[in-house]
């Protein structure tokens, strides 16, 4: 199993560094799509198990198909007529709605959490299809504003909440934050994460090219360490809620898309909700939010 889960984590670090390397940001977007498309997938077939069949593959590659016609009219200075008209709808109107659900309606679905059947399947796929996109839209903005260099500096921090809350949590961690959900997390873990979290963004920020230094060029410190205390939580409430949907399927993985590692929807379940919160508070990108 180690073996395997390494081989999967070499091949994917090799294609994402390839794909950032290229002089054109086409591929790295469209291996973007391809990961939301494929977490999608995965997310449809948790939230609508009798459905999953049918419709989750067939809202999979309907929403890879747009994205991919987006990506082909989409760049920073011209666009094409109706993803001009199409993107400030997504990141005026469904950008801050999506992000409320995350910030109000899963937390309240997290702290009450019922880890049977769920009774609202039409609801949470279309949430998924929303959250989904617009993570999706959030890294490609990010892409196409700024750079890939920029875009993995602002997915680390997910990245250093999770092994920072893995080793507060192994070291120090006793009572749980959600025993029904997800066992093995801690409030030791969840304090480290947002530390870790805190502590790169204030490092990171030395580096011109990063998220943080953007961040730090539209607010003060103090607003910054908080921004970064919320993504750290947002990245461990998304971990929690794709628990959840996996508890109420009954399911241990999302697929088996990853050779040791699960599915897809499995090792980006954390940066769905960071995305777009990291777009709307990173500074202004475009005339979106203008």
């Amino acid at each position: 199993m180690l073996k395997q889960r390494v081989l999967t984590a070499v091949v994917l670090i090799t294609i994402l560094v390839g794909a950032m390397l290229l002089p054109s940001s086409w591929p790295l977007n469209v291996l973007l799509s391809v990961a939301a498309a494929c977490a999608l997938w995965e997310w449809l077939r948790l939230s609508w198990p009798e459905q999953a069949s049918f419709f989750a593959p067939t809202v999979a590659v309907l929403m890879f198909c747009l994205m991919l016609a987006m990506l082909n009219g989409w760049q920073v200075t011209t666009y094409a007529p109706w993803v001009a008209t199409l993107l400030p709808l997504v990141f005026k109107v469904l950008l801050p709605l999506v992000v409320l659900v995350w910030v109000v309606g899963v937390s309240l679905m997290l702290a009450f959490a019922q880890v049977q059947t769920p009774q609202t399947r039409v609801a949470l796929s279309l949430f998924g299809v929303a959250a989904v996109f617009l993570a999706w839209a959030s890294l490609v903005q990010m892409v196409l504003a700024q750079g890939p260099a920029y875009l993995v500096s602002m997915m680390a921090i997910v990245w250093v909440a999770d092994i920072a809350a893995y080793f507060a949590g192994r070291a120090l961690g006793k009572r749980k934050l959600a025993p029904r959900i997800s066992p093995g997390k801690t409030w030791a873990g969840l304090v480290g994460g947002v530390m870790g979290v805190v502590a790169y963004v204030l490092l990171s920020a030395q580096w011109e090219q990063s998220y943080a230094a953007h961040l730090l060029q539209h607010w003060s410190w103090p607003i910054a360490v908080l921004i970064a205390v919320l993504l750290a939580v947002l990245s461990v409430m998304g971990d929690l809620f794709e628990s959840l949907l996996k508890r109420r399927a009954g399911v241990k993985d999302s697929s088996q898309l990853l050779p040791g590692h699960g599915g897809v929807y499995d090792r980006i379940d954390a940066l769905i909700p960071v995305a777009p919160v990291a777009l709307l508070v990173g500074g202004n990108f475009g005339a979106y939010f203008g």
